[in-house]
């Protein structure tokens, strides 16, 4: 499975964005989606998750509220519509992609097999 993850940019204080990420590939489908963020000097950390067979959404405490993960079945993508964005929201953004994603573990980096490129969000105050 191939994600491919776009939408990033520069935004000032208060703007939003959109990030899309399209996965390709046979079992691309069936998978559950996340995004994460990786700031400079940080470490990659989750924003907010998909989970297919429920539709259930989960978030990072810092976003929930301004964020809003979402599935487009027919394009095969996942997008992450981002609101209120703060300087503090500036980071590369990752989409990444695994089968049965499991609520215990679903924030870990670690189980993810699958991750898109990366696309830079920049928020300016």
């Amino acid at each position: 499975v191939q994600l491919q993850a776009s939408g990033g940019g520069l935004v000032q204080a208060g703007g939003s964005l959109r990030l899309s990420c399209a996965a390709s590939g046979r079992t691309s489908s069936g998978y559950d989606m996340a995004w994460f963020r990786q700031a400079p000097g940080k470490e990659r950390e989750f924003v907010a998750a998909f989970i297919r067979h429920s539709g259930s959404t989960y978030y990072a405490d810092s976003v929930r509220g301004r964020f809003t993960i979402s599935r487009d079945n027919a394009k095969n993508t996942v997008d992450l519509q981002m609101n209120s964005l703060k300087p503090e929201d500036t980071a590369v953004y990752y989409c990444a992609g695994k089968s049965n994603i499991s609520r215990l573990t679903m924030t870990l980096k670690g189980v993810y097999r699958n991750w898109g490129q990366g696309t830079l969000v920049t928020v300016s105050s």
